[in-house]
C-alpha cells in the first residue's frame, strides 16, 4: 500500500501516538472490526519505553485473601506474554511481583509483529501538525513527514500522544500541570554498564550518604534528594532515573531544549560521582541516554469528569469505570528536592471513569494515557505504563462500540464497553 493510498482512504479510527497506550487502543479496536491507522512520530512502537527509556513497569497489583491480585490485565497481560515469547527474552522476568524490568528493543519488535498480525496500519516518522474540524467533529489530522504534510481522514480519533497534542489542536480545554502550571520534573534516563553489581549492592547505602554530602558541598547540582537506580535485564548494566529538571514546561520547545541540556550535564555529573567514589563503578562506562527527556506530567484534558485525589484516596468505584489502579500518588516536587507518596492499603483500588477519557468540545475524540482528565495529584498515580495501557484498551473498545452504533463517543453504551473489556480479561474494578 502506498502513502497516496493511505491518504485517500477514510479510516474507521486513527490513533495518534504509538506508545503502549496507542498500541493497546489500535489493536483492541481492530479486533472489534475497525479499520485502524496508528500514527507515530518516532521510528518504532512502544512510546516512552523506547524514546525515553522508561523502565520498569511500576507496581500494578494488590493482595486479596492473601493472593496476588492483578489490577492491570487484559491487553496488558497479553503484552507481557508477548514480550516473554520473543526469542532471547529472559523467561520469568515478567512474572515477578512488584515492578518488572523490561527491555525496550523487545518491546519494539513484539509490537511490530503484533500490529502486522492484527492488521493495524502503522505509519512511523509522522508528527502531528494539524487538525481539520467541523463543529465538534474532527474530520482529519495532518502529520509532517519526509513526503511533506499529509492529511488522513477518519470517523473516530484517539489521542495517545501523552501531551494531549491532538485534543489541544482540536480546541479542547486542558490544564497544564498543577494549579500554578508547574509540572512534575522532567528526567533524562540513562544506563551505566560494566558495573560490579554485587559490590555496588553492598555499597548502596554509602552511595546515598556520599551523594548527600556532595550535594551539600555544592559538588552536585542535581536537586533530586537521592539516587534513583533500577536493575536491567542486561548483566552489569544499571538504569538511572535520577536527573531532575524543575520549573520547565514540557510543552514549550525552548524549555524542553534547555531541559535536555541541563539533564545531560546532570548525567555526566552523576556518572563521574559514581565512578570516582562508589565501589563497583571503578571500571564502569556511561553507555547511553534516552533519545528524549522523560516527561511525567504536562497537559491533562478537562474532560466530562476530572478525576481527583479524593476519588483515588476514597477508592471510588464509578458506574462507568473502565480501568483500575492503586499505584501510589507519587509526586516528584515540581519546584526542587523531595518526592511525596500516598500508598493505598492492601486489597483496595480506585477506578477510572470513561468520562475522564472524553474531552470537551469534541464528539468523536477520546483521550487515553497520562493526559486524561485528571488533577495534578490524581495524574501522579494513573500515569504509569500498566495503567495507561489499560486506558488505551478501553478507548479502543469504546471507539468500536460507538462506531457500531454510529454514535458519538459520549453516547457509546458503557455497559457494552465494560462487557467487552471483561470478556477480554480486562479489569474495570467493579
Amino acid at each position: 500500500m502506498s502513502v497516496e493510498t493511505l491518504t485517500r482512504k477514510k479510516w474507521d479510527l486513527i490513533v495518534v501516538g504509538g506508545g503502549m497506550t496507542g498500541v493497546a487502543a489500535a489493536v483492541c479496536a481492530r479486533r472489534q472490526g475497525l479499520d485502524v491507522l496508528i500514527l507515530e512520530k518516532s521510528g518504532f512502537l512502544g512510546g516512552a519505553a523506547g524514546t525515553m527509556l522508561i523502565n520498569p513497569f511500576m507496581p500494578y497489583t494488590t493482595t486479596v485473601d492473601g493472593e496476588r491480585f492483578l489490577l492491570s490485565r487484559g491487553f496488558f497481560t497479553e503484552m507481557r506474554q508477548l514480550l516473554s515469547d520473543v526469542d532471547g527474552y529472559r523467561k520469568g522476568d515478567l512474572q515477578a511481583a512488584g515492578s518488572e524490568d523490561i527491555h525496550e528493543e523487545y518491546v519494539k519488535l513484539a509490537f511490530d509483529r503484533l500490529v502486522t498480525r492484527e492488521g493495524v496500519q502503522p505509519l512511523f516518522h509522522a508528527t502531528l501538525c494539524g487538525v481539520e474540524k467541523e463543529g465538534e467533529t474532527l474530520k482529519a489530522v495532518k502529520v509532517a513527514t519526509k513526503a511533506g504534510v499529509l492529511a488522513f481522514e477518519a470517523r473516530y480519533f484517539i489521542d495517545c500522544t501523552g501531551d494531549a497534542d491532538l485534543a489541544v489542536m482540536a480546541g479542547c480545554p486542558f490544564q497544564l500541570g498543577r494549579e500554578d502550571n508547574l509540572c512534575q520534573p522532567m528526567t533524562l534516563c540513562f544506563r551505566i554498564g560494566n558495573v560490579d553489581i554485587p559490590t555496588f549492592r553492598k555499597n548502596s547505602a554509602l552511595m546515598q550518604e556520599k551523594y548527600k554530602e556532595f550535594q551539600a558541598a555544592g559538588k552536585i547540582k542535581n536537586p533530586r534528594e537521592n539516587v534513583l537506580v533500577f536493575n536491567t535485564l542486561v548483566d552489569g548494566m544499571l538504569h538511572f532515573n535520577t536527573t531532575r529538571v524543575v520549573k520547565h514546561n514540557p510543552t514549550d520547545p525552548l524549555d524542553v531544549t534547555k531541559a535536555e541540556m541541563t539533564a545531560r550535564e546532570q548525567m555526566f555529573e552523576m556518572y563521574h560521582f559514581l565512578r570516582d567514589n562508589i565501589p563497583g563503578f571503578e571500571n564502569s562506562h556511561l553507555l547511553y541516554s534516552a533519545g528524549e527527556i522523560g516527561v511525567r506530567e504536562s497537559r491533562m484534558i478537562v474532560g466530562e469528569y476530572v478525576l481527583n485525589q479524593d476519588d483515588l484516596v476514597n477508592c471510588v468505584h464509578f458506574d462507568d469505570a473502565i480501568a483500575a489502579g492503586n499505584y501510589d500518588i507519587d509526586i516528584h516536587n515540581p519546584e526542587g528536592s523531595g518526592t511525596s507518596h500516598y500508598y493505598f492499603p492492601a486489597g483496595t483500588w480506585y477506578t477510572i471513569p470513561y468520562r475522564s477519557l472524553q474531552p470537551q468540545n469534541a464528539d468523536n475524540l477520546l483521550v487515553a494515557g497520562r493526559c486524561i482528565s485528571a488533577t495534578h495529584e490524581a495524574q501522579a498515580s494513573v500515569r504509569i505504563m500498566p495503567i495507561v495501557t489499560t486506558l488505551g484498551e478501553a478507548a479502543g473498545v469504546a471507539a468500536a462500540v460507538a462506531a457500531k452504533a454510529n454514535v458519538g463517543v459520549k453516547q457509546a453504551n458503557v455497559k457494552e464497553i465494560q462487557r467487552i473489556l471483561n470478556e477480554n480479561g480486562a479489569f474495570t474494578g467493579l
